[in-house]
């Protein structure tokens, strides 16, 4: 009854001042959310650019950080704590990606750009409760759900989100790069990882564990919900420049399914694969912080690379460090093997992602998101996918290797593509 007479500003601050883990933990980050979608008040007018940047970098630590990548060094804890199986993780983190494609489809067929802004908000706060709502039950069934309602969320942020950074940034005449956006899924990736290691020395049960990250998560949802990038002008958009020939569309997309195919093998198992060698017991979690620590730059990094070599040689150069990143923990049980494993995933996956959105961004100005989405379509088809024969693979082997080894040469096939797309692309222009 308290909650209902208390404002949604008051909810704000009473959930950090509330003792994790308490019912109010759980409880007043969900009231807020909801209160919010149900407010849908518009964004703060003339943004400055530090503004949109630190707003977007908030909602990837929010929709991916924490409605994502938290699963991933909560894997082993709720596998050990609370009965999950090896294939129940593996069809948990499949919900989560049927929930991100889900969300693709639905960004690919809206055009209106009031509709693709108001999702956009609603999804931050899906985000939320995806979180927090984990904690709230031990059946694997609410988990799939919960999971699944946070992969919503991710295709919000990672395409709503995104395009709307692309048009505000063609708009106001900038350089129309996503690095320094992107870096809020590297940082997402610390957030959870340290996060994680200080609930663990806790000793914190696997639901105050999972209560802790919704704090984190409302924190990132107010930052991300005030510092929105306006509604696109329709006008302006329909009046940008046309799309270039969409001869790369295909091979773009066989590519990006291959690296989605590593990424969701590394994104979920890295902590479980360094966890299950007895010598390495113990680093998981710093293996996930270096893949975050490795990440939140390299993005930035890559842009650079993109702007000197090209965005195609850039993306070939990183998909051979992510193939690399998955033979290393394949061949080696060494702990430098591990993290430097770990390093080479952070320092590829998230730059083959900011280069893919705006490679197509920049080649679809009128509706960057939904061009994001068109081709994400075969990247949330591979996250699907990965999840599920990974764990079965596991469980049939004993061993992570086969999994490893598998998504190796899928990401060689995205390799191949991909020069192929450059051979083809010479030829159009030319």
């Amino acid at each position: 009854m308290l909650l209902r007479k208390t404002s949604p500003t008051d909810l704000q601050f009473k959930v950090f001042a509330a003792r994790v883990p308490d019912a109010a933990a759980i409880r007043t980050p969900i009231v807020y959310a909801t209160a919010m979608m149900a407010a849908d008040t518009p964004p703060t007018a003339d943004l400055h650019p530090w503004q949109v940047w630190l707003g977007g970098l908030a909602s990837l630590i929010l929709t991916i950080g924490m409605a994502r990548f938290a699963y991933t060094p909560m894997l082993p804890v709720m596998q050990m704590d609370a009965g999950l199986s090896i294939p129940g993780g593996g069809w948990l983190a499949t919900a989560n990606y049927v929930g991100y494609m889900a969300g693709a489809l639905l960004v690919a067929r809206i055009e209106n750009p009031v509709w693709r802004h108001r999702l956009y908000g609603w999804g931050l706060w899906l985000a939320v409760i995806g979180t927090v709502g984990m904690a709230l039950s031990n059946h694997v069934l609410w988990w799939a759900l919960v999971r699944f309602l946070g992969g919503l969320a991710g295709a919000a942020g990672m395409l709503l989100g995104t395009g709307l950074v692309m048009n505000w940034l063609i708009k106001t005449g900038q350089r129309a790069e996503l690095g320094l956006h992107f870096m809020g899924i590297g940082a997402g990736v610390v957030v959870s990882a340290l996060a994680a290691a200080w609930f663990s020395a806790q000793a914190w049960t696997w639901q105050a564990r999972w209560e802790g990250f919704g704090a984190i998560a409302l924190l990132c949802a107010v930052v991300a919900w005030h510092w929105r990038p306006p509604v696109p002008d329709t006008a302006a958009s329909g009046s940008a420049t046309a799309p270039s020939p969409r001869y790369w569309f295909w091979p773009m997309m066989l590519a990006y399914f291959c690296s989605g195919v590593g990424f969701v093998v590394s994104a979920t198992y890295t902590v479980a694969i360094v966890e299950a060698v007895p010598t390495l017991a113990g680093l998981g979690a710093w293996a996930w912080l270096v893949t975050g620590l490795a990440a939140a730059p390299s993005v930035y990094l890559w842009d650079r690379i993109a702007r000197r070599a090209g965005e195609l040689p850039a993306l070939i150069a990183a998909y051979t460090g992510q193939i690399a990143s998955v033979v290393l923990p394949a061949v080696s049980d060494h702990w430098i093997a591990a993290l430097l494993a770990a390093a080479l995933f952070g320092g590829t996956a998230i730059g083959i992602v900011s280069m893919t959105l705006a490679f197509v961004g920049k080649r679809s100005p009128k509706n960057p998101g939904k061009a994001m989405a068109q081709l994400t379509l075969g990247y949330g088809a591979a996250q699907i996918i990965g999840p599920a024969l990974t764990a079965y693979a596991v469980a049939a082997s004993g061993s992570y290797h086969s999994a490893l080894w598998m998504t190796a040469v899928v990401l060689g096939l995205g390799v191949v593509s991909l020069v192929r797309l450059r051979q083809t692309g010479h030829a159009q222009n030319a």
